[in-house]
């Protein structure tokens, strides 16, 4: 049964869905038709032809990483907010990222989070150069991170595996060293420890 009313917003929400479960590829008018109970023409009437709705998508998302708000009582605090969840944003979405980039948008969809971490590093006592530096330095540490856990991720099954290359011998004679590589990474911990001792480092002396 074709249903009586549909919303541009309703498709969008329903596209990015299709988008984010199985990729681009995946987006057909017709597959999104029948995900939304409505006849195809209903869909071109509101957002246009496939790469309308595709570039209707990408704007959104270019929106969406807007919408990071800092959170916590320091400057240092507040710049690791803002790794953390543009972190989540990008895993959250992989495929419309990709999208953004393919279409040359990826410096404009992460200027708003780099204009937190300015404001943040302004906070901080950071100016010229140095303040850009710092931006930078964190905006990569975040996408160069995420870029590690996908492709981890993606990775085929790997023999020998992690836990059978660490011991005593290969971590230079430190057995607890050799016990915390072979163990599972906690990668949320790592994320967070490492991105605090950058911002750390970055702010050392900053008001000085």
């Amino acid at each position: 049964m074709t249903r009586a009313s549909l919303t541009r917003e309703e498709i969008l929400l329903a596209a990015g869905a299709l988008v984010r479960q199985h990729g681009p590829a995946a987006l057909t008018m017709r597959k999104l038709a029948a995900e939304l109970g409505t006849a195809v023409t209903s869909i071109y009437w509101h957002v246009g032809n496939r790469e309308s709705l595709l570039d209707a998508l990408v704007e959104r998302t270019v929106a969406e990483l807007g919408e990071i708000a800092p959170r916590g009582r320091t400057p240092a605090a507040r710049v690791v907010s803002v790794a953390r969840t543009l972190r989540d944003e990008l895993r959250a979405r992989p495929h419309l990222i990709a999208m953004v980039h393919e279409r040359g948008l990826t410096e404009r969809m992460f200027l708003p989070a780099q204009q937190a971490l300015v404001r943040e590093m302004h906070a901080a006592g950071l100016r010229g150069a140095r303040a850009a530096q710092a931006v930078r330095a964190v905006q990569f540490q975040v996408v160069g991170y995420v870029l590690i856990e996908r492709n981890r991720e993606r990775a085929p099954l790997q023999r020998p595996a992690e836990e059978e290359l660490w011991h005593p011998r290969t971590a230079g004679q430190d057995p607890a060293l050799a016990r915390a590589l072979a163990a599972p990474v906690d990668q949320d911990r790592l994320f967070t420890d490492s991105v605090r001792a950058l911002v750390a480092g970055l702010l050392a002396g900053a008001k000085e």
